[in-house]
């Protein structure tokens, strides 16, 4: 047998879509509004309705007693049913509508009425108000049941007061009246509900085409979401408005652009200074995977544009990959060059061999002798003038490289440089990377050279590098120091544009700067000045001291 299948209940309750509870709360507001606004306009209604009959009673009254023969009849003949008194107040009965008008004397006996046999009783009501001079307006119940009522004094020529007139208006009529409004008043007020029901339809499609058609528990659910996606990855994310301000910056964009909350409602140039950062996440720079520098990071930065107007730019890090493409380069480079050697060397132990095999000793030894010397006059000569270790490395390693790349590398005469170094690292990457670029700039053209130039002044060291290829022009002096700037094709690891850039940073960060002239002879001469870039010379006894104690220690 089939499992029974469950039991569906009706679930009663707030629709879950942003579009339906928008759409019912409008709609119970509108509803609302409008019995609320029917509701405060019927009460004064009503009572509109008996002023406006009072009002109606008291004129008629009033124009009743402005009838200088009424009192004159009042005064001169006996109360009948057919008075003068009586089809006066008739006549002005059937005339005006009114459900009665009673003319009365001082004592309050009838002289006039509705229905005849009233005529000569007494009133059913206090006229004393009425006799006393004052005009009266109220809603009171009489022999012919409840109505509007108007009273004033009657008056002779002399202006003595010798009765009052009544004057009912049916009450009923009134009533009539105002049931006869609702309908009319009901009918606004469908209309004025169907238009603001229209209205909250609208508004109600248009929210549910923004919020596309989600539920406020999937709204906050995608917040939260949003929230720990956009802190818990590992690429920087800033988002601008259509104004160009910061609104949002994950955890890692505060982290590589050095930035906090406080850059959130601030430009790009006014949170991080002007600079290549700036214009990319501003949209002055545009383009994929856009390089720029931010401090000692190498930045990969991409903007996409929302449909609000604004945009978000996402953030990432290629430090590491970059030094690890520039090693990967030199590794190259070093390969190359070992590689020519392992040929060159091969080829000399072949001649080595062969003038062994002719038994010529001397012209072996003396081939043996020269090669030696060769390698060796090379590394003494920049061992003599560069004392810092990493340095002189670096230069003997970049020698043997420019040589198989057909480019002399060369230390100048004026070359001077102690082992006093405060970062020889950061060094390194200056020198490095502009001998890099001037090998680059030569290689392929005749009679191919470099020159490096390190000398002091004072703490301060200043670094030339000369080449003889084709310079750079004046109008790109600055530009070739800007990130992602560059006139050579990419390598396979990544962007180029990086290196002057680092070079120019790296040297301003010290107080110092990059720049580039013209070499005399042709080519192009990159100076770098590094300030506070050695220790004290005093220092180096100091420094020398210990380990000379330590010599004399081990000798005894």
């Amino acid at each position: 047998m089939s499992p029974t299948p469950p039991v569906r209940r009706l679930r009663l309750g707030m629709p879950r879509r942003v579009f339906s509870q928008i759409l019912l709360m409008q709609l119970a507001i509108a509803a609302g509004v409008v019995v609320l606004a029917t509701g405060l306009f019927l009460a004064p209604l009503s009572d509109q309705l008996d002023d406006q009959a009072m009002r109606r009673a008291l004129a008629i009254a009033q124009t009743t007693a402005a009838v200088p023969q009424i009192a004159e009849d009042l005064q001169h003949t006996p109360p009948s049913v057919d008075g003068p008194v009586q089809q006066a107040a008739e006549r002005i009965r059937k005339a005006s509508g009114a459900e009665y008008v009673v003319v009365m004397d001082v004592r309050g006996t009838r002289w006039s009425h509705t229905e005849p046999q009233e005529v000569g009783g007494h009133v059913s009501t206090d006229p004393s108000d009425a006799l006393a001079g004052r005009d009266v307006m109220e809603i009171d119940n009489g022999t012919l049941g409840r109505s509007a009522r108007g009273k004033v004094p009657l008056r002779d020529g002399g202006d003595r007061i010798v009765g009052a007139v009544s004057v009912g208006i049916e009450y009923d009529s009134v009533r009539a009246r105002l049931i006869h409004a609702i309908p009319g008043l009901f009918a606004y007020a469908g209309g004025a509900l169907a238009v603001g029901a229209l209205a909250a339809w609208l508004i109600s499609r248009r929210v549910q085409r923004q919020t596309r058609d989600l539920a406020f528990s999937d709204i906050s659910a995608l917040l939260s979401e949003r929230e720990a996606m956009l802190h818990g990855i590992r690429e920087g994310v800033v988002a601008l408005d259509r104004a160009g301000l910061v609104r949002l910056l994950n955890d890692e964009a505060q982290r590589l652009l050095g930035i906090g909350d406080e850059a959130v409602g601030r430009s790009p140039d006014e949170a991080l200074g002007e600079g290549r950062t700036s214009d990319v996440l501003a949209g002055r720079v545009t383009g994929t995977d856009l390089v720029t520098v931010r401090g000692q990071r190498v930045l990969v930065v991409n903007r996409m544009p929302t449909d609000d107007g604004g945009a978000v730019a996402t953030l990432r890090d290629r430090t590491e990959l970059e030094q690890l493409g520039r090693e990967l380069d030199s590794t190259h480079g070093l390969i190359d060059a070992l590689r020519a050697q392992d040929h060159e060397h091969a080829n000399r132990m072949h001649t080595l061999l062969g003038l062994l095999e002719l038994e010529m000793y001397d012209d072996a030894v003396e081939f043996v002798g020269e090669v030696v010397g060769d390698h060796r006059a090379t590394a003494e000569q920049v061992t003599e003038k560069i004392g810092d270790p990493l340095l002189a490395a670096l230069l003997v390693g970049k020698a043997t490289v420019a040589a198989e790349r057909g480019v002399a590398l060369g230390i100048s005469e004026g070359t001077r440089l102690p082992d006093r170094l405060v970062d020889p690292r950061g060094l390194v990457t200056v020198v490095g990377n502009l001998v890099d670029n001037a090998l680059d700039a030569v290689a392929g053209t005749p009679h191919a050279r470099v020159e490096v130039e390190l000398r002091t002044e004072g703490r301060s060291a200043v670094l030339r590098v000369r080449d003889t290829g084709p310079g750079v022009p004046a109008e790109q002096r600055e530009l070739i120091f800007t990130e992602g700037w560059s006139t050579k094709k990419p390598p396979a690891h990544g962007k180029r544009g990086i290196g002057l850039s680092l070079v120019r940073r790296l040297a301003e960060r010290q107080g110092g700067g990059a720049s580039v002239s013209d070499a005399d002879g042709g080519g192009a001469e990159f100076t770098v000045v590094l300030p506070e870039a050695l220790t004290e010379a005093e220092l180096e006894p100091a420094l020398a001291a210990p380990a000379q104690s330590t010599a004399e220690k081990e000798t005894r």
